[in-house]
């Protein structure tokens, strides 16, 4: 089997955890405030990537400088911004509508990369935001036209994936994955405990009784090793052996792996508007990846070209 084929195939078994941890994080949340679960995460998903470091990458260890801290500091700042306000958002949305509002990060990097790095957007992205903003009007009016605190909570949250995905474009190429990845989920780690320690009441929450439901240990174990730890490794590999583009083609599938989770576990079913709200984002992302500006020009150059003889 090609090499590109394995790559998508990982990639798309870690779009397939990530979307089953929307209802992990839910069930878990209920029991272990957000900002605690999410500090116990990262430290567990750090501990483990440094164990991976000491072990096989050791020499990786002699890079890190102040520029490669600088850069996972500010990676995991909004990180960091992405899971707070994910986490605490799945205390006031569902399950389905969290997934499809956080997969507006796909859909928000180029708008961004137009604003802070002045590249100019694709014809397909541009069709892709629109139709997408469309989708989240629907997914979260409510019928006394009010949004969700919960929604609002979890599109700030699709915001800063994507700062964090443009930003990681610009520092990935300079430094070692493993270190920086390291770096940016200790920092995650760090930020999560000293907001845990200020606005929530974390000495009640790791209490034993806590930390022993099922509910709680289950989720930690699942999303700190295999869906932080082991899922950036894999997609730092993987990535060397395909396309961006199609990188997010299948991360875009996330959100509809959420729902499928979602409507088995906890019975979560959206109404008529909600699904065409989700119709919406997720033709918004799948578009706002299309190469339609090659397929213009092709199509351009094929009726232009002069007719040959017979």
């Amino acid at each position: 089997m090609k090499k590109n084929v394995v790559a998508d195939l990982i990639l798309l078994l870690i779009t397939i955890i990530w979307g089953a941890t929307f209802v992990v994080v839910q069930n878990a949340i209920s029991t272990l405030p957000p900002l605690t679960f999410n500090g116990i995460r990262f430290f567990l998903a750090s501990a483990f990537l440094f164990l991976f470091l000491i072990m096989f990458y050791r020499d990786q260890i002699r890079i890190i400088g102040k520029k490669l801290l600088a850069a996972g500091i500010i990676l995991g700042f909004w990180l960091f911004c992405g899971y707070a306000f994910q986490t605490v958002g799945l205390l006031y949305t569902t399950t389905s509508k969290a997934g499809f509002i956080t997969g507006l990060s796909v859909v928000l990097v180029p708008l961004f990369a137009f604003i802070l790095l002045k590249q100019r957007p694709k014809v397909a992205a541009v069709a892709g935001i629109l139709i997408a903003t469309v989708g989240l009007y629907l997914l979260t009016l409510s019928d006394s036209l009010t949004i969700n605190k919960g929604d609002f909570l979890v599109f700030l949250c699709a915001i800063s994936f994507a700062l964090q995905i443009i930003l990681t474009g610009r520092y990935a190429p300079r430094f070692p994955s493993l270190v920086l990845s390291l770096v940016q989920i200790l920092t995650v780690s760090v930020l999560s405990s000293i907001g845990a320690l200020f606005f929530e009441n974390w000495q009640v929450a790791l209490k034993p009784a806590a930390m022993m439901t099922p509910a709680v240990y289950w989720a930690l174990l699942i999303t700190a090793i295999p869906a932080t730890a082991l899922a950036f490794l894999a997609q730092t590999e993987c990535q060397k052996f395909t396309t961006p583009t199609r990188v997010a083609l299948i991360f875009a599938m996330e959100p509809v792996f959420a729902a499928i989770t979602a409507y088995f576990f906890t019975s979560d079913v959206l109404t008529g508007r909600s699904l065409a709200g989700c119709l919406c984002i997720f033709i918004g992302m799948i578009l706002a990846e299309l190469p339609l500006d090659q397929i213009i020009a092709r199509v351009k150059e094929k009726v232009s070209a002069p007719i040959g003889k017979n």
